[in-house]
């Protein structure tokens, strides 16, 4: 795998000892963390689901995780080889949690992925099934019925388990004894050469497929080491232990919501409160009234829950909240807004909640899932950056009415050291670079690169793509030989310590030769009118007469009516773009809530949206030409 020494192996504090520093002891690889955690706290509740009204659904504790997870494994066993993988598609629910576990204990790759929607299987989960080759699906009696004949016609004839009919197996723990050892079977190689038991820190614990943005999904390999390192990173960047109780609504399938919210918790030995996302996105507010009912110390989400959250406040008030517990509300997506957080601290002061609480930070699924976080109780920084000069690939001061606020995502791991904080464990030798992308070097200061990452935390690669983890996970950084580095595909910088995340390098446009980012266009245009949807822009580039062409395609908020003409919001989009950025646009589509194609954690897929376009299939909001005058120059 890439990065230095084995840094997860001084992990302390509650969750393991130390372990000589070229291995990992299994007491902290999440196989052995259940484990411990079934013997030594066994009834307390590790999870609790709730319903659509906030209700308690159902709970686990350790024990019952234990014991279930080993009877789902006893039965996964008997199907499936060492290595094979076997897909998890589950709704919301803490069966999830047993069958992830069940394939760790029977040495099977999990591959989460997103349940249907409507009934209907995704074409993302079609191209995983063809790219993992499963030999399994584990889910529900329920769904089993509705995803069998898609998925077998995709992938042959597979093993189906219904993961909420395995009654656990009578087993010495259900008298008190101690709980058994799971019996590691031979070594088994996946098609790739990875060692594939749980005793190894080194297999390949689950892939968690990308969201397909740009490309079909690609599986990164996440071992238990990265699993061990990372869970360590985030306990001590959040300031976690056994009290921090957990609430989170991401969906298990993404890494936020696995790793985040369910792994952490369990890592600590903590409880972990869990929503269905639909709930959240109906009622925004029950995602608050749930962290204030069971005193969550840590939640958090995208950018866009904090947003509509304030807008939710705003429309009805927070009188019956208490979030003074709350005191870690990561925002862990891209871009952060300043106006965000300044309007969701204000919106919940009244209900207790400390604005030093909010905690910008920055991950990928290829680190695993945290790269940068902050410290407890500081709050967000921020910076205003001339937005010519970021245009121009540098940083300066802003000049009045030039600026673009950037968020700070967190301390890097070196400037985390400097805080003095002890026993920073696998952070300790993570290591966070701004690389100019062509020349591999090392850029200047002031200028923006490209984010390269090092460490445990980051994956063994790509799944069955050589090629691909060759030119993501092995670049070599001129300024130190010898070291391999993750190319996260964000360009940002770094001052004072801080990373400061810009953009993303593949959606960047190039317009007249001039560098713009399209968050910058985006924000612009959802602020020109009042009938906007936030979080509902895509801007991007396309080939046209004289160059590259700018497109916006925005959501609004509702139908069409006396308070919106669609003439108006268009002419708004058109002149706020033109004296923000002096750019013409090439086209501007106005189109439904929900019409932009979005990843499972809401950010905008922008080459999905930019090939829609060019096929033609958004259909406009109104019945009306938005598209720029023919004599409009564009670009």
């Amino acid at each position: 795998m890439t990065g230095g020494p084995a840094a997860g192996t001084r992990t302390g504090h509650d969750v393991a000892g130390a372990a000589p520093p070229d291995a990992v002891s299994p007491d902290v690889l999440l196989p052995g963390v259940l484990r411990r955690r079934a013997v030594g706290d066994p009834h307390a509740r590790a999870f609790v689901l709730l319903d659509e009204h906030g209700d308690e659904q159902a709970t686990l504790t350790y024990r019952e995780l234990y014991t279930r997870a080993l009877a789902t494994a006893d039965r996964l066993g008997r199907r499936c080889g060492p290595g094979e993988r076997a897909l998890l598609v589950f709704p919301q629910g803490l069966e999830f949690i047993v069958a992830y576990f069940g394939c760790l204990y029977a040495h099977v790759i999990a591959v989460p992925v997103n349940p249907p929607r409507r009934g209907a299987v995704q074409n993302a989960t079609r191209a995983i099934v063809r790219d993992c080759a499963p030999t399994a699906v584990l889910s529900t009696g329920s769904m089993i019925d509705m995803v069998r004949a898609p998925l077998e016609a995709v992938g042959g004839p597979l093993a189906w388990i219904a993961v909420d009919e395995i009654d656990p197996e009578p087993s010495p723990e259900s008298a008190g004894a101690t709980p058994p050892a799971v019996a590691a079977p031979a070594d088994g190689l996946a098609a790739d050469g990875m060692a594939v038991w749980s005793g190894e820190p080194d297999a390949v614990a689950f892939l968690q497929y990308t969201s397909g943005s740009t490309a079909d999904p690609k599986g990164v390999m996440v071992t238990h080491r990265n699993l061990a390192a990372n869970q360590e990173m985030i306990r001590h960047a959040f300031g976690h232990d056994r009290h921090s109780t957990f609430v989170g609504w991401a969906p298990l399938f993404h890494d936020q919501g696995l790793i985040g919210n369910v792994l952490q918790p369990l890592y600590l030995g903590a409880t972990g409160v869990l929503l269905d996302p639909g709930a959240f996105i109906r009622r925004p507010l029950l995602w608050l009234a749930t962290i204030s009912r069971y005193r969550a110390h840590t939640s958090g989400g995208p950018n866009f829950a904090f947003d509509v959250c304030a807008a939710a406040a705003a429309r009805g008030g927070v009188s019956d909240l208490d979030l003074s517990c709350w005191r870690v509300a990561f925002n862990g997506a891209e871009p952060i807004r300043a106006d965000t957080l300044r309007r969701f601290a204000d919106a919940f002061a009244p209900a207790g909640f400390d604005p030093r609480a909010l905690y910008p930070c920055y991950g990928l699924a290829e680190a695993t899932l945290l790269v940068t976080g902050s410290r407890k109780g500081r709050g967000p920084r921020t910076l205003d950056a001339d937005i010519d000069g970021l245009g121009e690939g540098r940083y300066a001061p802003a000049p009045p009415d030039r600026d673009r606020t950037l968020v700070g995502s967190g301390l890097v791991p070196s400037a985390a050291q400097d805080t003095g904080a002890a026993a920073l464990g696998p952070w300790a030798a993570a290591e966070v670079r701004i690389v100019d992308p062509e020349t591999g070097r090392g850029a200047p200061p002031d200028r923006i690169g490209e984010i390269w990452v090092a460490g445990d935390h980051v994956a063994a690669g790509y799944w069955q793509r050589p090629q691909a983890t060759a030119a993501t996970f092995q670049a070599r950084c001129a300024d130190a030989p010898g070291r391999s580095y993750l190319r996260t595909g964000d360009l940002g910088l770094i001052v004072d310590g801080e990373l400061y995340v810009v953009g993303r390098r593949k959606d960047m446009l190039v317009l007249r030769g001039r560098n713009h980012y399209p968050q910058d266009l985006e924000q612009t245009a959802v602020a020109a009118h009042p009938a906007l949807r936030p979080g509902g822009c895509a801007a991007f580039a396309v080939p046209g007469a004289g160059g590259e062409r700018p497109v916006i395609i925005q959501e609004v908020r509702g139908e069409p009516g006396p308070a919106a003409d669609p003439a108006d919001v268009a002419a708004s989009i058109r002149a706020a773009v033109v004296r923000e950025h002096d750019l013409t646009l090439a086209d501007l589509v106005l189109v439904r809530p929900g019409a932009l194609p979005k990843t499972s954690s809401g950010k905008i897929m922008r080459a999905a949206a930019r090939r829609r376009y060019l096929a033609g299939d958004f259909a406009p909001w109104a019945a009306s030409t938005l598209a720029a005058p023919p004599s409009s120059p564009a670009g």
